[in-house]
């Protein structure tokens, strides 16, 4: 699948229509991302069973990493992450989940099934080498190309 990249407030429009039928069914969040000063960068529709990546290149070593969550009853829940290398910081921690080869010399670490405590967290944006994006099916937002090097809060919430 070729993944779209789009800037700006057609993105969270774009999105969020695309996925406006699954909001009124039980479960139905919304996925934002949001600046300090209450500035939402992302809007994306994220109906029960719906999953997104947050993606960024290494700072070191440049390949790309992934973490993928997937709402569980309105809960953002860590499932699996995608790491080619050991590289610094990087790693599987015995206990939590199941690493196994991606066939091309990295890892998936599957099985991870962790909460995120209060449904959000904040990350640091990268510059735009690392390149924090947010990953949904087919489209993508760049986290670092709104904000680099701001503090962003990555939330799930329930949908009005």
């Amino acid at each position: 699948m070729k993944r779209r990249h789009l800037a700006g407030g057609a993105l969270s429009l774009l999105l969020f229509a695309h996925a406006g039928a699954a909001q009124t069914r039980a479960g139905a969040a919304t996925l934002t991302a949001t600046l300090d000063d209450g500035t939402e960068i992302a809007r994306l529709a994220m109906p029960e069973g719906g999953e997104w990546c947050v993606l960024w290149r290494h700072s070191v070593q440049g390949f790309e990493v992934a973490d993928c969550y997937e709402n569980q009853a309105g809960r953002m829940v860590l499932m699996r992450s995608h790491q080619p290398d050991f590289a610094a910081g990087l790693g599987h921690i015995p206990g939590r989940g199941t690493q196994a080869s991606d066939g091309d010399g990295g890892y998936w670490i599957t099985g991870i099934d962790e909460p995120v405590p209060e449904n959000a967290y904040v990350l640091r944006a990268g510059s735009m080498a690392v390149d924090h994006r947010l990953s949904v099916g087919d489209a993508t937002v760049s986290l670092s190309e709104r904000a680099a090097r701001a503090r962003i809060r990555i939330a799930l919430e329930p949908s009005p």
